[in-house]
């Protein structure tokens, strides 16, 4: 009996570890929350800088600790220390700072912090080992997020383990009200390996000196690339205001292949690569900046100050983990005659909307005149980089009273400069089989004009009717757009013609085409359907249209300068080839004009400038037919496809995608009615979109709403599921105040995750349970049996073969679940002098990783389209 209670206990032992095995992982978060420091209650980020998205991804919250800088041009640091000792992979970066008050940030990994202070002046430097650029951030730039399966390891043998964050205060006159400052950057990260390793490399001009008055200055950049292939897909370029236009380019046997060209004074985020560049041993990478010394009265030369320049192109890239490499740097120009070669696009300044150039250091400059309102300089002008947090979801605004207002065929849709609602329909008109012959011709010239008003501007608050025009003008309306002015364009598929109309004048100030007469050249239309205006440069862009498969671009008087497309020919779509070109949207910051291809199903852009294709975004869902498409400044495009065919199984529905990576974010469908064919869409800055209904002969009102539901969502390209908390969560973030409502929310569903983890350990208690209790009835029933049957001897025996049982179960149940050291704490480095980074990686100058002087066969694996083509 004394050996049947002795089992028993041992049996209680490995319950118990194996019990100790399940330990929830998010205990460990709050252990490494208990002991962050303290900070500024200001900034409400700090206070939680680890946020579990589930069983292998989390959030890490960079941010710094309340400071408030005392002079321009200072350069700050602080560092978090890894929290997990395993690899971990960094995949999405998201941004919490505004231009306002910071000029730029940094990211670096590295081992060992120069400073182990809450934060610390840079000069003291950034790191005492190797230190490699993450991230880097400026002027209001969106999050960055990487291609599925691409992540940044750190952590790990190899990995870094710490971050440390470099900001840059321009210009300190936005702290005259001494509020603290919390920027910096939110981090996903997961534990899920990638099986490609990302890396930068930064190309920079260190000895640039731009003469005063100097009307074009170039600096330019060239090194031989020596390593295992790697594959780009981002770029970055960075100058101050003195900075043009800077371009990147692959040289391969003499030809150059553009990897990236942006304006410096736009939103200084990693764009994508618009056709993936490979990068192989031999070739060089070359890179332009184009500055001016007009209105310096004295030599500007590269530095980190406000009267410094930079001349940097950051490249994002991508390499097979057995030969990655983290970080390498090109500060020279190996080359300078090369650059004869280079293409003319690279001399080009790319125009910029003068209300885009929002300068940091301008509050001194005689040009600039700002508010001395600190409580506004607080707060982002603008909330770009907030708009793809995807913590939203697209909805009909149900109570919205427009959908019952009596129209005809919608045709087309726009938000005017008071982001009032403008639509355009068709009144008693209708277009049907009868409408056109052969030829295109319209054939019901009888009826007239249509006697309605055509053009209804409506209140987007209550759908009431505002104004009214368009009467006894057109036929067939199609297509409208609104120009910076507030200048209606508009297109009429009968008439063959597209209109510029004033609000308030009866008469056309602008037609282009020939009245009734379809055609092909420079003078005549075939059912042209949408046109847009260039906020910059004024040209007008023309889709044209049923019969023809062109875009024709205009002078703003009307001036015709080129065109470009043509036909489908047989079998798959070629990029610039069109069936219907349908609806088109500028895309400013980009410089792009992308084309909804309607019987392609898909969305074409190209370069504005010169109409050169840049990408396609083409996603089954779409379905046979794409009819529109509405980009928002920010990175957020809009569009709706057609019915589907019979055989096809895509629903009719609006999608809204990441602009950078064509990925849909979100699909939406109305609750009133059904879209029977929607026909034009577009949407406002405050993600509300407005759909317009050609059959329907209806406008349905979208919102957007923020999620709080079990949802599987995309972050950085990479699928998991996660329960959406973010409204809680975003706010600590953002240091926003969390309304009672979502408060309340979230604790209601803290308590149903509490209750979910208190049941899943009441099975995973009754299921261990549950064999020892047999096991321990079959001993019973042996040694009972065994009495009988052999007498005291059975003692023995039964101790035997129960011990071996027991032991195999220790051997297994002993270990139970292990997590190991997943937390360390902080380690005590000394301070070291070294340099300061007084300019955005100037103490890179350097490629300090070789990489592997292996000789082995290297295959490449195929890259990942950019955008989501299925």
């Amino acid at each position: 009996m004394a050996g049947l209670i002795n089992n028993l206990l041992i049996l209680l032992l490995v319950f118990q570890n194996s019990c100790l095995g399940f330990k929830n992982p998010l205990s460990v978060f709050k252990r490494y929350k208990d002991t962050t420091r303290s900070l500024s209650s200001e900034c409400l980020g700090n206070n939680r800088p680890v946020i579990s998205l589930g069983l292998t991804d989390f959030a890490l919250d960079i941010r710094m600790p309340g400071v408030t800088p005392k002079q321009s041009d200072t350069y700050l640091c602080m560092s978090l220390r890894l929290p997990v000792d395993e690899e971990a992979y960094v995949v999405d970066f998201r941004p919490q700072a505004s231009m306002d008050t910071v000029h730029h940030m940094l990211l670096f990994g590295c081992n060992i912090p120069s400073s182990t202070e809450n934060y610390w002046d840079c000069d003291e430097g950034i790191c005492t080992d190797k230190s490699n650029i993450l991230y880097a951030w400026a002027r209001n730039a969106p999050p960055t997020r990487l291609p599925k399966g691409v992540g940044f390891k750190v952590g790990g043998e190899t990995g870094s383990k710490y971050f440390v964050l470099q900001v840059h205060y321009g210009d300190v006159s936005a702290f005259r009200d001494k509020h603290k400052d919390c920027s910096g950057v939110t981090l996903h990260l997961t534990h899920q390996r990638q099986p490609l390793i990302a890396g930068m490399y930064l190309m920079m001009s260190v000895n640039t000196v731009i003469p005063p008055g100097e009307k074009v200055v170039d600096a330019d950049i060239a090194c031989h690339y020596q390593k295992y292939p790697m594959h780009l897909f981002a770029y970055r370029v960075h100058t101050h205001r003195l900075g043009k236009v800077v371009s990147g380019y692959r040289v391969r046997n003499g030809q150059w292949t553009l990897i990236g060209r942006q304006s410096p004074q736009l939103p200084q985020a990693f764009y994508p690569v618009e056709h993936l560049v490979d990068i192989s041993f031999g070739d060089t990478l070359a890179a332009r900046c184009v500055f001016t010394g007009e209105g310096r009265m004295t030599e500007t030369h590269i530095g980190g100050t406000a009267s410094d320049e930079m001349c940097n192109f950051y490249i994002m890239y991508y390499m097979e983990a057995k030969h990655a490499v983290s970080y390498m740097t090109c500060t020279q120009n190996i080359n300078p005659d090369m650059f004869r070669n280079i293409p003319q696009e690279a001399n080009i300044p790319i125009p910029v909307k003068s209300d885009m150039i929002m300068m940091t250091h301008e509050h001194h400059h005689e040009e600039t005149k700002k508010t001395d309102d600190s409580s506004s300089l607080k707060q982002p002008k603008r909330e770009e980089e907030e708009v793809l947090d995807q913590d939203f979801h697209i909805e009909e605004a149900v109570d919205w009273p427009g959908v019952n207002l009596k129209l005809g065929q919608v045709s087309g849709l726009a938000l005017d400069p008071k982001n009032n609602l403008v639509i355009f329909h068709r009144g008693d008109h209708v277009w049907d089989r009868n409408s056109f012959d052969s030829s295109f011709v319209y054939q019901q010239r009888g009826l007239g004009p249509i006697e309605q008003n055509t053009i209804l501007v409506i209140d987007p608050s209550n759908a009431e009717v505002l104004d009214s025009t368009g009467k006894n003008l057109f036929y067939l309306p199609h297509g409208l757009s609104i120009d910076k002015d507030g200048n209606y364009w508009v297109t009429d598929v009968a008439l063959h013609q597209v209109f510029k109309l004033g609000v308030r004048d009866k008469e056309p100030l602008l037609i282009l085409g020939r009245s009734l007469q379809p055609g092909s050249d420079k003078n005549h239309f075939c059912q042209p359907t949408d046109v847009a205006v260039d906020p910059v440069t004024g040209n007008i862009y023309v889709s044209d249209g049923y019969c023809n498969s062109r875009i024709a671009v205009f002078s703003p008087n009307g001036m015709f300068i080129m065109q470009w497309g043509e036909e489908t020919s047989v079998g798959k779509a070629k990029p610039g080839q069109f069936r219907i070109p349908h609806s088109l949207t500028l895309v400013p910051e980009f410089g792009q004009l992308c084309v909804a291809d309607r019987e392609n199903g898909r969305i074409q852009c190209f370069r504005s400038e010169t109409g050169e294709f840049t990408r396609e975004i083409k996603h089954k869902l779409f379905g046979t037919e794409l009819f529109a498409v509405s980009y928002v400044p920010g990175g957020l495009l809009f569009a709706v496809n057609g019915m589907p065919y019979p055989g096809d199984i895509e629903p009719v529905q609006g999608f809204m995608m990441n602009f950078s990576t064509g990925e849909i974010m979100d699909t939406f469908i109305p609750v009133r009615k059904s879209f029977e064919m929607p026909h034009d869409i577009v949407a406002s800055e405050d993600k509300t979109v407005y759909v317009g209904d050609a059959h329907a002969k209806t406008v349905w009102k979208f919102t957007s709403t923020e999620k709080m539901e079990h949802r599987s969502v995309k972050k950085a390209g990479i699928e998991v599921q996660e329960i959406k908390a973010e409204t809680v969560i975003e706010a600590k973030l953002k240091n926003k105040p969390i309304s009672t409502e979502s408060s309340k929310k979230w604790e209601k569903h803290h308590m149903v995750e509490q209750a979910s983890s208190g049941i899943s350990f009441v099975l995973i208690t009754t299921l261990l349970i549950i064999p020892i209790v047999v096991l321990l009835a079959i001993a019973v029933f042996i040694r009972w049996r065994k009495t009988r049957v052999y007498g005291a001897d059975a003692d023995h025996k039964l101790e035997s073969s129960s011990g071996r049982i027991l032991g195999r179960l220790q051997g297994k149940g002993s270990g139970g679940l292990n997590l190991g050291n997943f937390f360390a704490s902080h380690k005590s480095y000394s301070r070291k002098g070294f340099d300061r980074l007084s300019t955005e990686g100037s103490d890179q100058e350097k490629d300090e990783d070789d990489g592997t002087d292996s000789e082995e066969e290297y295959s490449a694996p195929p890259p990942p389209p950019v955008s989501s083509s299925s």
